[in-house]
């Protein structure tokens, strides 16, 4: 979910505060050649205060209806044809057949097409309204941010839940913990700066690191199992913590209720994360067959990110580093066959595109879906990757991921069925997100919505 501005004070206002961001420059595990986004403060703080006033209140749910729509229930694979769509209070508050209400807001004539829950990606390095904008209009309506620098990505989960930002519900790391933070890690807190030397190793240094960005509020622990794919010079099946440090920051983060993610491309190190209690494997691209039969025991998730890997393995995009496309080239079909082989063994796969959604960026969620297909699952458990599967992992499966009365309005419009079709995800043509229209490409009957402009 998400709450999508419109109206002249959003579009007025929103280049200046887009400007007045913290640097979000971006602290990843596969993307150090991303394009990073730098900004500045000036103009925005008086006009902050001069339109406080007006811009300090949410814009308010909207109302909207749905007709002739073809909606797919992802939690059975059945699609109800002809439907209306009732949203109220940015809620979903009926789907069945008949006229639509006659005082029930807008109505949107969908013609035929298809409309599927928002898109839910596990896997973003998003600390820019620029960056939440893309993410929103490409039909991802919730993402888990798995790190930043100076908790950008927190401050952005704020401005968006309050209404200040457009952009997807974010769930934010911070920073990783991993043995060697970036400067900025210690800027943010001098307080660790005894740890510089040393790095964090040991139990008692990933203890003191993840209880502080446990006190920044927030919504998961991204660490670092192994190394990094997408540095020339690193090996990505190189162990970065054992077992005893791994767990030491599950206990900590689940004694607040908060979930750890790993970073585990080797299986060495992605076996020490399954065994020490994190929720997720991210990327694991070479964790053996025993780590994903240890994985379905034990419940964890497997976040593949399979379609970032073709972009390290190709010219241009985030990446266009020689070595790493040696590298992609040789790993892209190896995550294949670790993925098809977690898939068939019963592991819960999630769909991420591990993107930041920046200028160059070329993968898109729709893409990964395709990939998840290509590993021999059907269209629709890909779909559910992107939507209730995910859900789950991320703790929000009682408000979004399914279109269900109750549930949050969040949902894209495509052309075609994707239960036939799973390429059509890469051409969303709406995004509503906690019933506002975000986004609308394409033509349409009578006169357009509330988009504003497209992405």
């Amino acid at each position: 979910m998400g709450i999508a501005f419109a109206g002249s004070l959003g579009l007025a206002v929103g280049p200046y505060l887009r400007r007045a961001r913290l640097d979000p420059t971006k602290e990843i595990s596969m993307h150090p050649a991303r394009a990073r986004e730098y900004v500045t403060i000036p103009l925005a703080i008086g006009l902050v205060m001069l339109l406080s006033a007006w811009y300090s209140a949410p814009a308010a749910a909207q109302d909207l209806v749905l007709t002739n729509a073809n909606v797919v229930d992802v939690t059975t694979g059945s699609v109800t044809s002809a439907a209306v769509v009732v949203i109220a209070n940015g809620r979903i508050q009926s789907i069945g057949a008949g006229p639509a209400p006659a005082d029930a807001g807008p109505v949107i004539d969908l013609g035929g097409k298809f409309v599927t829950p928002g898109l839910l990606d596990a896997h973003v390095h998003i600390g820019s309204e620029e960056q939440a904008r893309r993410a929103l209009r490409s039909g991802v309506t919730t993402a888990r941010s798995m790190g930043t620098a100076h908790y950008a990505d927190v401050g952005l989960r704020d401005l968006i839940r309050a209404g200040h930002a457009e952009g997807p519900e974010l769930l934010a790391a911070g920073y990783h913990v991993r043995p060697g933070p970036p400067e900025s890690f210690y800027l943010d807190h001098p307080e660790m700066g005894h740890y510089r030397e040393d790095g964090i190793r040991g139990v008692g240094a990933v203890g003191a690191m993840v209880t502080h960005v446990l006190e920044r509020g927030v919504d998961v622990v991204k660490t670092t199992a192994t190394e990094r794919a997408g540095l020339a010079e690193t090996d990505p099946r190189k162990q970065l913590y054992w077992e005893e440090e791994l767990r030491r920051m599950t206990e900590l983060a689940g004694a607040r209720g908060v979930p750890v993610a790993a970073h585990a491309h080797g299986d060495a190190g992605g076996r020490a994360a399954v065994a020490a209690g994190v929720r997720s494997i991210e990327h694991g691209s070479y964790l053996a067959p025993e780590t994903l039969g240890l994985m379905v025991e034990r419940g964890t998730y497997l976040v593949p990110t399979i379609a970032i890997v073709t972009d390290v393995a190709e010219p241009g995009g985030d990446y266009d580093v020689a070595p790493l496309i040696v590298r992609g080239r040789h790993m892209l079909p190896r995550l294949r066959e670790t993925a098809a082989t977690a898939h068939r063994m019963g592991v819960k796969i999630v769909a991420a595109t591990d993107t930041g959604y920046g200028p160059e960026s070329v993968i898109r969620l729709g893409h990964e879906l395709q990939e998840l297909v290509g590993i021999g699952m059907t269209p629709l458990e890909a779909l559910q990757a992107a939507t209730i599967v995910a859900a789950e992992l991320f703790g929000v499966a009682d408000r979004t991921g399914r279109l269900a009365a109750g549930y949050e309005a969040d949902l894209v419009v495509v052309e075609r069925n994707p239960l036939e079709d799973i390429g059509v995800m890469q051409d969303v043509l709406l995004v509503v997100s906690d019933g506002r229209v975000a986004a609308q490409m394409g033509d349409w009957p009578g006169e357009r919505p509330v988009s504003q402009d497209s992405y």
